[in-house]
């Protein structure tokens, strides 16, 4: 968890300057410890060293409590997706309104990964705020995102086999590759590295100045966003084949021909996501269970699962990767969107400066989103859509302006305590609930049949 300053108010700020313009000399942090080394070394005593010792130690323990003040406010919104995570997944069946759209759309759910990306950049930020080795970092990011990308393959590889079912175990030729926290583990990656390697040096007086120390990186934000559009509106989808195996008999799989030969096609059928993923990744290694099959052409219940119509077209029971490699580019963006708020906080110290900044981008970002969904770029999670991105990550960036302005600055913890802690807590919390590792081992105890079990008892995984 990244640390910051403590947050100053206008007020603050011009006490420093009259303190300056008096002559009054501010000591550099530090300072008395590197004074302290220098005297040890060359064997020199400090004149009246017993006499200070209490006063450093009382210093010296000042700045530690100093340095380790965590941003509530990024904890509270933390626990505030994951909560709405819990929420959608255990009533979106209940109320599909709040489901993932089927495909064109945005609904409440299609909010909660745009969110966790944004708080993915700004812990970044505050995180590599000061750095002493570039290597030491480099190699504590890349064996931090390959524990995310093993734990995503372990969670959500098919190694569980979801509730009501007590077996377990994956076969690998099938195994599912990309998920929640392989996106997360990608866009984590890149984005820490970036931030190693690619923000300059200087004071930030101006916007100009922030966007002039931090231009390698949005150089880069540029690239990964034109080699999306790009390769979205750009490849030609050719004709392509699936099989479903028939469960129930011995006869082959059953074959279904899908008709493309398109550019540009944005339908559930015929999009470049769908196509990279099946070439790279391999078809048998995406998601079964597509969202497009709650739509109306697949789902007689729709936008809730249910029988296939009479007319159903051939794609309907196709997998496909909600999570694919494609759609993972323009969520990297998403970081790097929270990169920039991060950047915010370390720059600007005084609170005013960093909700105005932030409120200038995320309008930005949501009146850009919605224009380019009006012109036909409709918002789209599956796809994650240039458009979908711009207007999530300024919704990420007002709600997170508003929990920091409650709970930073004008110092409402009480009623944000839950989510706080829950935000502390959040990859847990993600595997116990979401994940379905908590239910799934309390129905390991059962009285005499599976079925007899806890959750059983009040309704749950029936």
């Amino acid at each position: 968890m990244g640390m910051y300053e403590p947050i100053r108010g206008h007020d603050d700020v011009e006490k420093e300057q009259e303190e300056e313009k008096r002559g009054v000399r501010h000591s550099v942090e530090g300072e008395d410890d590197v004074e302290m080394a220098v005297h040890a070394r060359s064997g020199t005593a400090i004149p009246n060293a017993g006499r200070d010792s209490n006063k450093i130690e009382e210093e010296s323990s000042k700045q530690k409590r100093h340095q380790q003040q965590r941003l509530v406010s990024l904890d509270v919104f933390r626990g505030v997706t994951v909560a709405l995570m819990i929420f959608v997944d255990d009533a979106g069946g209940i109320l599909p309104a709040i489901n993932h759209s089927p495909w064109d759309g945005l609904t409440l759910a299609d909010f909660v990964m745009p969110f966790f990306l944004f708080i993915v950049g700004i812990s970044l930020a505050l995180t590599y705020k000061n750095l002493s080795c570039r290597a030491v970092a480099t190699r504590k990011a890349i064996l931090r995102a390959l524990k995310l990308l093993m734990l995503g393959l372990f969670l959500q590889g098919g190694f569980f086999h979801g509730l009501n079912d007590l077996t377990y175990g994956v076969d690998i030729e099938h195994m599912r590759w990309m998920g929640i926290l392989q996106r997360i583990a990608i866009a984590y990656l890149l984005a820490a590295l970036s931030e190693i390697w690619l923000k300059g040096d200087g004071n930030v007086n101006l916007v100009s100045s922030l966007f002039r120390q931090y231009r390698f990186q949005w150089a880069l934000v540029l690239m990964l966003s034109a080699l999306y559009l790009s390769l979205l509106y750009g490849l030609y989808v050719p004709d392509w084949e699936y099989q479903i195996p028939i469960e129930t008999s011995s006869s082959p799989p059953k074959l279904f021909s899908v008709k493309c030969g398109v550019r540009g096609d944005t339908g559930p059928a015929c999009n470049s996501v769908g196509i990279i993923d099946r070439k790279i990744l391999g078809i048998q290694h995406l998601y079964k269970r597509p969202v497009y099959a709650r739509t109306q052409q697949c789902s007689i219940n729709s936008p809730s699962n249910g029988p296939l119509p009479s007319d159903a077209p051939s794609w309907c029971q196709a997998p496909f990767d909600p999570e694919g490699l494609l759609s993972s580019v323009m969520a990297i963006v998403s970081c790097f969107v929270g990169l920039h708020y991060g950047h915010i906080i370390v720059h600007y110290k005084d609170h005013r400066d960093r909700i105005f900044h932030w409120m200038v981008t995320s309008s930005c970002l949501v009146v850009l989103g919605l224009g380019l969904n009006l012109c036909g770029m409709h918002f789209n999670k599956a796809l994650y859509t240039f458009s979908y991105m711009c207007f999530t990550a300024g919704v990420a960036g007002i709600l997170f302006a508003g929990i920091y302005f409650m709970v930073d600055v004008c110092g409402c913890r009480r009623p944000t305590f839950v989510m706080e802690w829950m935000g502390m807590h959040a990859l847990m919390l993600y595997i116990l609930a979401a994940c379905n590792v908590l239910p799934v081992f309390l129905q390991g105890f059962y009285w005499r049949r599976p079925r007899n079990n806890i959750l059983g008892l009040i309704g749950i995984g029936r």
